[in-house]
């Protein structure tokens, strides 16, 4: 039976490749026969021979950078790429919007907003036929949180963008999803206001790690999935399920629903 999840002879590219959960797909990628090339704003050299990638340089809050960079890493594979990950992105929270500074505003909505869109203008010039986009958008999409309104709206962009590209791209069989990643052992985040809140909101009582993710990226990445596009998954330890029993005793003193 064919290997589902084989990666053998496929070309990918990843942006935020050097740190967290994108460093965590392309050793993944790796391990499942890809040639990877991982793009980052700071110097990733090192780190991309550490893990078997090629390394290029990116600012995905300027388009021409992206655009550079797809073509140089398709240069440095060999060829156009199969898989496109547009996982680059920063996690500032924290202000109300009545607090929220200009140059938050700005930082946030260019690399987590307009770097995936940069990514999903350019990225199909350098990608085959019947290949895959898989973005990293977030739980803050879904679930508010006070604070994080610049930071969510731009996730939940992406999970609009990806819907979108999903539709203009068909036609080509490149399919595009995105990931929904809840609180994540990264520098990004989770630190114990995270590791508390994961404990209390969701099933499974704990923060994920990056390679609760990769597995993720690898499955949307190969002929595993196929037939999917268009979808946003969410990838949260069951932190959209509802209220978990730790959570209602915590605010009624009985784990059971009310009556």
């Amino acid at each position: 039976m064919t290997d589902l999840f084989s990666l053998a002879g496929k070309r990918a590219f990843i942006t935020g490749g050097t740190s967290g959960i994108g460093r965590a797909v392309a050793e993944a990628f790796v391990a499942q026969g890809a040639t990877v090339a991982v793009a980052d704003i700071t110097d990733g050299t090192a780190i991309a021979k550490e893990i078997g990638a090629h390394f290029v340089s990116v600012d995905v809050s300027n388009e021409e950078s992206v655009r550079k960079a797809l073509q140089q890493a398709a240069e440095l594979c060999g060829g156009n790429f199969d898989t496109v990950v547009l996982n680059a992105g920063v996690g500032d929270v924290g202000p109300t919007f009545e607090k929220t500074k200009q140059a938050l505003i700005e930082k946030v909505t260019k690399i987590n907003h307009w770097g995936v869109l940069y990514g999903l203008k350019h990225a199909p010039a350098y990608m085959n036929d019947g290949g895959s986009i898989i973005s990293t958008s977030s739980m803050a999409a879904f679930i508010n949180l006070p604070g994080a309104g610049v930071y969510s709206a731009g996730k939940r962009a992406v999970t609009s963008m990806t819907e979108m590209a999903a539709l203009e791209l068909g036609a080509r069989s490149i399919r595009v999803n995105c990931v929904c990643p809840g609180y994540t052992a990264t520098a990004l985040g989770s630190g114990e206001e995270g590791q508390k809140l994961c404990e209390a909101f969701t099933a499974l009582g704990r923060v994920a790690t990056v390679d609760d993710m990769a597995g993720v990226y690898v499955f949307l990445a190969s002929v595993a999935s196929a037939y999917m596009t268009g979808q946003s998954l969410k990838v949260d330890g069951g932190w959209g399920c509802g209220p978990t029993e730790k959570l209602l005793e915590l605010v009624t003193g009985d784990s059971a629903a009310p009556g």
